[in-house]
């Protein structure tokens, strides 16, 4: 029988943390225990759910406990202690019913691994002007996938393959929006990182030029700057005089005198008019008065007839050459006036003046800048109802597509934009329509009905929701099946979706989320082997874990709940998880590791509304605070080094977040925390954390060294070196020295490269700094060493990381023993790291590699149950099999994981493994799936080219 969770309560300690108006500030106003709403209402009388009968519980042992206080103060310590259980949990405890996973609004695929080989055959034969089509569809493949970088990297080739104007605009704003330089403070939209792929005036030159688009670009002089050099400036004033014309327009009583011939060759309707048989061409002077024109505007011509130059007119004087360029075919002008005006546009608000012009004249330069300048403020302009005007109807799109201006690509840009911003919204479900009227090809068709069946779901409109999950599912993609099945189930149709989802069991290899959607249509031991099926084929799905927590905890089980629970924490944080723990260690009494996870939560999310969105997280923190000892910044400091050197991420996000609430103007601790959130493997989250750093930088080379930062981890390596570079030219600095010899250490270091980032390294040591970056850096510099072969160097850097508290120098350490053929001590390195590092999936990993086979196996089982997103374990246990002949059982091995983590590693394995047994169109469909994912990957190249050659013999 369990001990019961509540014979621990501290109840002296929380009334004397209670005591004044404090207590009444942690009373909300609500629902009450006996009220209906909420997580852990129910349906009002009678016995109530589990989960009502345990709130109960709580109230009632937290009132019992007040009889411990003393008699003159029982009846307000009794209050003080109920107001806290209802503040705390004023929504009862979860329910597993009120559980659902989500659907995702990305495509998903049975067979992940044929859908991305078919994908890198596509991309590699098709005609060089249709490979940023084929990327982009990689682009949106790998969308769901674990790793952003593999986003970023087909998007930035997309770019680089982009043939026209409008396609260009597209990808370089969607590359901007990826580092959300709109966070930025005192950026502009016209900015871009120094190189053509993103420069917005590179962006208007049309043409196919893959090589380019990484030089830099030529921001400080525009392109008509550029060819205005050519011509001598005292052309730009000279006029015709009356010797020289040879006929006149009239407009109004002002005469423009023209020569004839260069009129002429404005169009060929000027030289109808002029030459031909019309009455015109015998006149000498010509009424152009209903045209349409003024005078002004009609010098303008006669002046461009002659220069064939705009730069000396004014906006409104070119906007009416355009308009008769195009009544009058006159080509070269319309050309001329639409690069001038397309270079005009330089803000949104400037964008919305112009864009209506050139709509209306099918101005197509002129419409593309007008568009870059909305696409490079969002999501700001998503806000602004005239932009949202160009784009969201039916005639809007139409409009923009008689200009060559609406595409697939720019309604999925606009599109995720909203859903990130509100699913829900009219604006989202409008984008959407028009996604799918852009939609031509089957991924397209697919990509755009199934995320309008996930937005109608998600606005509780069941019907519509099932038609379009069906029609993306009639597309071929079979994960909108999930969809149709949800929307029958919200309809009443339970067991028309089981069928369904038991029928996609039957016709199909089984994958996670097919058990998964199906537990949800069944009830008891059935249900129970749906989610342990569900999470061995895929124990990233975090659903699984969360139900069976609960479960728990409704069968007063709460120690096993948070040990479930923690599983899946342990290798995916998300706020969801987090916020269930919190929820738990509430119920269990343990404030200070709720008040922790809740911090964690926020930093990964703000904005995260608890209890089913019922209360801020901020709001909990409060009501925790006055439960928990308090700490001074000191303090805290003391405790992010210890919990930075027992390796407890999530504990020192949450001591990060405190200080941060003491101090949010620190941009040092801002980066801290983005060091932790991307060793917790949350990017986006990682991102926002380094791009407030930079915003708080009290100097420039400060600043700079973030924005290297950032440039950096969206795949600008050597703009992040420039960055580093100037940084250091204001100030030498730790941080500066660090990213520059970090950013110089990822790609293959010569002897001669190895020498300068030991340089850079050494440099940065020698600046101030605090013992957590010196440790890394001490930690970097000894990687480096031991990959020259410095091996007492490297350990002595490993022996200073470990005297500072860096615990993960014991795995440097072990390294360089094991190198030195000292197998124990190495295996003690690890066991040392084991013991003090709370994350310790990856020292079980590394100590497998200094002990015996039965050693290994044992020490990789608990490092792909403590996390299973780590691969060296599959290949180890597979390499293993293929040993011992076991070849079936090793290619099963593999697929396992890559059923849930397509790694290029696990594919190489794979395909290496089918090409030993003479399997080669399984090799060269493995080596395909591997190149889509690192096309420059020279072993997989080599395999592929081989068993290629296999084939074809």
């Amino acid at each position: 029988m369990q001990h019961n969770i509540f014979t621990s309560m501290r109840s002296l300690k929380i009334m004397d943390g209670c005591k004044g108006t404090q207590v009444y500030a942690l009373n909300p106003s609500g629902p009450t225990t006996n009220g209906g709403g909420g997580v852990g209402g129910g349906g009002g009388g009678g016995g109530g759910s589990v989960g009502e009968k345990f709130f109960h519980q709580l109230q009632d042992h937290l009132k019992a406990n007040s009889v411990r206080s003393k008699s003159t103060r029982t009846f307000q310590a009794s209050n003080a202690i109920n107001a806290i259980a209802e503040s705390l949990l004023p929504y009862g405890l979860p329910l597993t019913d009120l559980l659902e996973p989500q659907i995702d609004h990305f495509l998903k695929f049975v067979d992940f691994v044929e859908t991305i080989a078919d994908l890198y055959r596509r991309t590699e034969n098709c005609p060089q002007f249709e490979k940023s089509k084929a990327y982009m569809e990689q682009c949106i493949v790998f969308r769901g996938l674990y790793d952003p970088k593999l986003f970023r990297r087909s998007l930035r080739s997309a770019r680089q393959h982009a043939v026209d104007v409008h396609t260009k605009v597209v990808l370089a704003s969607m590359l901007r929006f990826e580092r959300r330089e709109d966070e930025l403070v005192g950026s502009s939209s016209t900015d871009c990182c120094g190189t053509n792929v993103e420069c917005p005036k590179a962006t208007l030159v049309s043409g196919y030029d893959p090589e380019s688009v990484y030089d830099k670009c030529m921001c400080s002089s525009s392109c008509r700057g550029e060819v205005d050099d050519e011509f001598d400036m005292e052309d730009e004033q000279c006029s015709t005089s009356e010797e020289d014309g040879d006929m006149s327009f009239c407009v109004g009583d002002d005469e423009i005198r023209c020569i004839r011939y260069n009129i002429a060759s404005l169009s060929r309707p000027f030289k109808a008019m002029l030459y031909g048989n019309f009455a015109e061409s015998r006149r000498e002077m010509i009424n152009f008065s209903n045209n349409g024109i003024s005078a002004e505007g009609m010098k303008a011509v006669e002046n461009f007839s002659r220069t064939k130059r705009l730069d000396s007119f004014d906006t409104n004087i070119v906007l009416e050459l355009l308009s008769l360029a195009n009544k009058f075919c006159c080509d070269e002008m319309k050309a001329a006036c639409d690069v001038h005006l397309a270079y005009l546009v330089s803000d949104m608000d400037n964008a919305m003046l112009l864009i209506e012009y050139g709509l209306e004249e099918n101005a197509y330069l002129l419409v593309a800048a007008c568009l870059q300048a909305c696409l490079r403020e969002l999501p700001n302009s998503m806000h602004n109802p005239n932009v949202m005007k160009l784009f969201c109807s039916s005639e809007s799109r139409e409009r923009l597509a008689m200009v060559g201006h609406a595409s697939f690509i720019l309604y999925y840009f606009l599109s995720q934009i909203a859903i990130e911003e509100d699913m829900k919204s009219n604006t989202t479900v409008m984008l959407l329509e028009r996604l799918a009227e852009c939609a031509t090809e089957n991924w397209q068709k697919q990509l755009a009905f199934h995320q309008l069946g996930v937005v109608m779901l998600e606005r509780k409109e069941y019907k519509d929701a099932s038609h379009w999950f069906g029609a993306a599912a009639d597309a071929g993609h079979t994960y909108s099946l999930v969809g149709v099945a949800r929307s029958k189930y919200k309809r009443g149709h339970m067991y028309s979706a089981y069928k369904l989802m038991n029928s996609l069991l039957s016709n199909h290899t089984p994958v996670g989320w097919m058990h998964q959607e199906r537990s949800l249509y069944c009830i008891g031991k059935e249900k129970m082997m749906d989610l342990n099926s569900a999470t061995e084929l895929d124990p990233t799905l975090s659903y699984p874990y969360k139900y069976r927590a609960v479960a728990l905890l409704q069968e007063m089980q709460i120690g096993a709940a948070i040990s479930e629970i923690n599983k899946i924490i342990a290798f995916k944080v998300s706020p969801d998880c987090l916020e269930l723990r919190a929820w738990f260690l509430i119920a269990l009494e343990d404030y200070e590791g709720a008040l922790r996870d809740v911090r964690a939560l926020l930093t990964l999310d703000p904005n995260y509304m608890m209890f089913h969105g019922k209360m801020h997280g901020d709001h909990l923190i409060e009501l925790l605070r006055p439960l928990v000892q308090q700490y001074s910044q000191a303090d805290c400091w003391m405790q992010l080094y210890d919990r930075w050197s027992s390796v407890d991420d999530i504990g020192s996000l949450a001591v990060v977040h405190q200080m941060l609430a003491n101090d949010p103007g620190k941009s040092l601790l801002r980066f801290r925390q983005s060091l932790l959130l991307l060793r917790l493997n949350c990017q986006k989250s990682a991102m926002r954390s380094l791009r407030l750093a930079r915003n708080y930088s009290n100097s420039d080379h400060e600043r700079l060294v973030y924005e290297g930062w950032i440039l950096y981890d969206t795949g600008h390596r050597e703009e992040a070196l420039a960055k580093a570079e100037e940084s250091i030219s204001l100030q030498r600095s730790f941080e500066a020295f660090f990213l520059k010899a970090y950013a110089l250490a990822d790609s293959s270091l010569d002897q001669e490269s190895s020498k300068h980032v030991i340089q850079l390294l050494q440099d940065a040591l020698r600046c101030p700094s605090d013992g957590l970056r010196k440790g890394q850096a001490l930690n970097n510099l000894g990687s480096v060493y031991v990959d020259c072969d410095k091996l007492d160097l490297a350990a002595d850097c490993y022996m200073n990381a470990l005297d500072i508290k860096h615990t993960r120098a014991h795995q440097g350490l072990a390294r360089v023993y094991h190198l030195k053929n000292q197998r124990k001590s190495a295996y003690d390195e690890m066991t040392k790291l084991i013991e003090k590092a709370r994350n310790n999936a990856s020292a079980y990993e590394k100590r497998s590699e200094y002990c015996d086979r039965d050693m290994a196996k044992s020490d990789l089982s608990m490092a792909s149950q403590l996390d299973p997103l780590r691969t060296y374990p599959y290949r180890y246990r597979a390499a293993v099999l293929m040993d011992d002949h076991k070849e079936k059982e090793a290619i099963a091995e593999l697929t396992k994981a890559i059923a849930f983590k397509p790694d290029l590693q696990l594919l190489h394995l794979r395909a290496a493994f089918y090409e030993s047994m003479n399997d080669y169109i399984s090799t060269v469909r493995d080596c395909e799936a591997a190149l889509c994912l690192d096309p420059s990957h020279a072993d997989t190249v080599e395999l592929y080219n081989k068993a290629k050659e296999r084939i074809s013999e």
